[in-house]
């Protein structure tokens, strides 16, 4: 055992624990085991589900943390599916594609790099990123996926667990897309402290498939477009639902959880999605070569918060004080629709096939549709302000598209 290793048992001996035991499939999630380490802890018999309606109460006036409980996991229907499969089938060259270039920035400057998702949107992008690595590039990179939760921070026990295995200087955080860029800068602060108090310090820049916040430089496009995996929840994700951060279910110095939804293995698309994206990565690798062939380096993948600076113009048009209940994107209003209560989409262009799912989730919900050709972003959810008065011309839903 190394020392590293030594110390990180002693610390967990010393808090009254065990030292953490991550996760593989098919003890765990519905991927193969070679495909990702889970760094979460099985929450098969915790009882965290909630009525929407009940959690979104608990979360803006009673000040509970979302992750303190799970949403009702939404069962699509088959019309909801068939949205999917033909978002899947109209992108799987383009998601490839930015598969291939986001990993191939990672590993130009970290050749041996480790991949840590965050789960649960990340988990089918590191999937696919260390897919790329073996099989176009011939670099076997290790994959696991730890929880992060707004207002918390990374999984500090999966941190230490990561710095007893690894070489933290070659720990790459991967996500799905960006939304504003809030979980970014939940990433850089995390990071501070645990460097501030263990000593470690991890890189903060996050690799995502898609960055229209314009907050990381390690991307595959800046563009706002549909990554498939966005429509689904735990059925595209190893059915596994979002992670938990409950001190009555995760105590000091044990990994954050999350449950498996087994019941609904008979219709999981994770495998497939992986595959049908990695079938498309000879395809593409031409266009991978040139676009990082191509790439401009610091200045053109330089970050400048356009998101941020989107969802405050958007705040004071509708008078939201609170800007966590705007959520920029086609990956967040997806997961407002899912899971949070909405309060209207706005969307650039309503016949964009791109966002076919998101005027179907609404329209399935009730939720207004309005019509923005002004927007930087294809859409925009905004969750219903509970406990606060609503200002401004543009809160009204004229011309909503029902």
């Amino acid at each position: 055992m190394t020392s590293a290793l030594a110390d990180a048992d002693d610390r967990a001996q010393r808090d009254g624990g065990t030292p953490p035991r991550p996760l593989t499939g098919p003890s765990f999630g519905s991927y193969e085991p070679d495909d990702v380490t889970w760094l979460l802890q099985d929450l098969a018999d915790a009882a965290l589900e909630a009525d929407t309606a009940d959690r979104e109460r608990a979360i803006q006036l009673e000040g509970a943390n979302y992750a303190e409980s799970l949403p009702v996991e939404y069962v699509p229907t088959e019309a909801y599916e068939e949205l999917y499969r033909d978002a899947l089938g109209r992108s799987a060259d383009r998601i490839a594609e930015a598969v291939g270039i986001v990993t191939d920035l990672v590993l130009r400057d970290r050749p041996h790099a480790v991949l840590v998702s965050l789960a649960r949107a990340g988990t089918p992008v590191g999937i696919l990123m260390r897919r790329w690595a073996a099989e176009q590039r011939g670099v076997r990179l290790q994959h696991y996926t730890a929880s992060i939760v707004r207002g918390v921070g990374i999984d500090e026990t999966a941190l230490r667990w990561l710095a007893a295995h690894h070489d933290p200087a070659q720990v790459v955080f991967v996500d799905g897309w960006t939304g504003k860029g809030a979980i970014t800068r939940e990433l850089t602060d995390a990071l501070d402290r645990f460097a501030a108090t263990d000593g470690v310090r991890f890189g903060d820049e996050l690799a995502v498939l898609a960055d229209p916040a314009g907050c990381t430089p390690l991307h595959g496009t800046r563009d706002d477009y549909l990554v498939p995996s966005a429509c689904l929840n735990s059925t595209v994700s190893g059915l596994v639902s979002r992670t938990v951060f409950n001190r009555s279910w995760t105590p000091e110095g044990t990994l954050h959880g999350a449950k498996q939804y087994r019941e609904l293995a008979g219709r999981d698309h994770s495998r497939s999605f992986v595959a049908t994206i990695a079938a498309r990565f000879a395809a593409v690798r031409s266009r991978v070569d040139a676009a990082v062939a191509a790439d401009g380096g610091p200045t053109a993948r330089a970050v400048d918060w356009r998101g941020m600076r989107t969802v405050e113009a958007i705040g004071a048009e509708y008078g939201i004080e609170d800007l966590h209940l705007v959520k920029p994107g086609v990956g967040e209003t997806t997961r407002v629709l899912l899971r949070r209560v909405p309060w209207q989409v706005l969307v650039r262009d309503p016949d964009d096939v791109d966002i076919a799912h998101v005027v179907a989730l609404a329209r399935e919900r009730g939720v207004p549709v309005v019509t923005r050709p002004d927007l930087s972003y294809s859409c925009v959810g905004l969750i219903h302000p509970l406990g606060s008065r609503v200002t401004g011309s543009a809160a009204t839903t004229t011309g909503a598209d029902a």
